[in-house]
């Protein structure tokens, strides 16, 4: 791939829109976990396919950029919001970062978009609106409202279930 190359990253959700992927002057790639999402012999394995015969590239990320994912969500609360094949397509984004290109992730997983916009990672929505606003979420008690930083089934305390809540959030200013 050349400089300068735009590079759309492909995520489970842009095959599941069923909406066209321009794949005009771009390369096109995605990792093997969000094939593996992805039923065989249904229409969405199809699609994937057929992009696969128009060059998409089924590439692994570098465990480095995996780790530098996997605290980041951490950070923002996340972590647990993103399957194993949304750590690497955010993680492959980075490589290809790295790599001087120009990576552009085609999501409509906000959890995806989140992290995304924490790291500075281009992206573009297919189906849902984009978000707008940078979330950072914490774990709460359901009965005592104890605040965990991590996740955990039952409060300690009171015995209670564990929510997700939104900790903060700030704006997104879009270019």
């Amino acid at each position: 791939m050349k400089n300068n190359t735009k590079v759309f990253i492909i995520d489970t959700s842009a095959v599941l829109s069923g909406k066209p992927i321009n794949i005009e002057n771009a390369k096109l790639v995605t990792t093997s976990l969000v094939q593996n999402e992805l039923k065989p012999g249904g229409k969405d394995y199809k699609i994937f396919q057929f992009l696969k015969e128009k060059g998409l590239i089924v590439m692994a990320p570098s465990n480095e950029s995996i780790e530098t994912i996997n605290k980041t969500s951490n950070n923002t609360g996340d972590k647990n919001r993103l399957s194993d094949a949304d750590k690497e397509i955010l993680a492959l984004a980075l490589d290809i970062n790295k790599d001087k290109k120009e990576a552009i992730i085609l999501t409509d997983d906000y959890s995806i978009q989140n992290i995304a916009n924490v790291l500075k990672i281009k992206y573009q929505n297919i189906s849902q609106p984009g978000i707008t606003k940078k979330f950072k979420w914490t774990y709460q008690c359901s009965g005592c409202c104890k605040k965990f930083k991590e996740n955990i089934n039952i409060c300690p305390i009171c015995g209670a279930s564990i929510k997700n809540i939104i900790s903060s959030k700030k704006l997104i200013n879009k270019k």
